[in-house]
């Protein structure tokens, strides 16, 4: 069995796309509606913006939604079982597996990443990458630090790669005694906010005043969604399942687990970057891995050789 998964936040590049655009008529107009839809163009900030500007949450998730759905359009369904995505892939999955149109997905995304970056203004926080720490040790972490503010685990990546997640000093304070826990490495990160944490509560009204104005349909493919790590079609469900996204842990590791379990034994990501496959790797060894970034990927798995 084959997956499909797409990847979030931090897997933009400048000039992100620009191949697919410029080689497939089918990128191209999606990524034109895209910005008929915006009333702006976010393919110029993809094609030709500074780092600085493609980094704004706001602009970031647009440009990955962007580039990966377009290359999984173009890549098409044939033989695809599951999908899935990490946090902001999410969307790319459910608007892939049908259930989710991509005007609406286009509307939902640029709501989600303003919201986002406006929830990081109002309630500043920060997240931190903890490395080497098993899930037992790292409840004992987190309630010690919890001392100094809210803290709680933003993504399990893979097995010993977790990233925290809430207020600075309680971020840091997590940072700080780490090591004397196990950890072999504890790393603040540079981020826009604290996401995936109960910081983005201003965030979370808004989304959901949004998603209730989209109609979602039940997935045509079974996404393995972020806050429950099971596969869903469920259209009520997944409604649900993004609301509560925004402030939940990303279940990754044990999402690529459940997908394993069902039988997936090949995993395509699609869109920039190769994120996910190194994660994938980590969480099981037997796994197949592959990405489809570029043109160049896409027509080579379009027109194998």
């Amino acid at each position: 069995m084959k997956a499909y998964v797409f990847p979030g936040q931090g897997s933009q590049y400048c000039g992100m796309g620009r191949d697919l655009y410029e080689r497939f008529p089918e990128a191209r107009t999606l990524m034109d509606r895209a910005n008929e839809i915006l009333g702006y163009s976010i393919t110029d900030i993809m094609f030709t913006g500074s780092e600085e500007e493609l980094k704004q949450t706001r602009y970031t998730q647009l440009a990955i939604f962007l580039h990966s759905y377009a290359a999984a359009v173009l890549l098409g369904r044939d033989g695809v079982s599951m999908t899935a995505g990490h946090s902001l892939g999410e969307y790319t999955a459910l608007c892939f597996a049908g259930a989710i149109g991509f005007d609406d997905a286009v509307r939902l995304v640029a709501k989600r990443g303003e919201l986002m970056q406006n929830a990081g203004q109002i309630n500043p926080g920060t997240m931190a990458a903890i490395i080497g720490m098993d899930d037992a040790a790292l409840d004992g972490l987190l309630e010690e630090a919890r001392a100094a503010g809210i803290v709680q685990a933003a993504n399990f990546n893979s097995p010993g790669q977790i990233v925290i997640s809430g207020d600075v000093d309680a971020v840091r304070k997590a940072v700080e005694i780490a090591p004397s826990k196990g950890a072999r490495m504890a790393k603040e990160l540079v981020v826009s906010g604290a996401f995936h944490s109960p910081l983005m509560k201003p965030a979370e009204k808004e989304l959901a005043e949004t998603l209730n104005t989209i109609d979602i349909r039940s997935a045509e493919i079974p996404v393995c969604m972020n806050v429950v790590a099971l596969p869903v079609t469920a259209s009520d469900e997944i409604r649900t399942n993004l609301i509560s996204q925004l402030t939940s842990s990303v279940l990754w590791s044990q999402s690529v687990q459940a997908m394993v379990d069902a039988g997936v034994t090949e995993f395509v990501e699609v869109g920039p970057q190769k994120v996910l496959q190194g994660l994938i790797k980590r969480i099981s060894k037997a796994a197949q891995t592959n990405g489809v970034d570029t043109a160049d990927q896409v027509e080579a798995m379009i027109n194998p050789a």
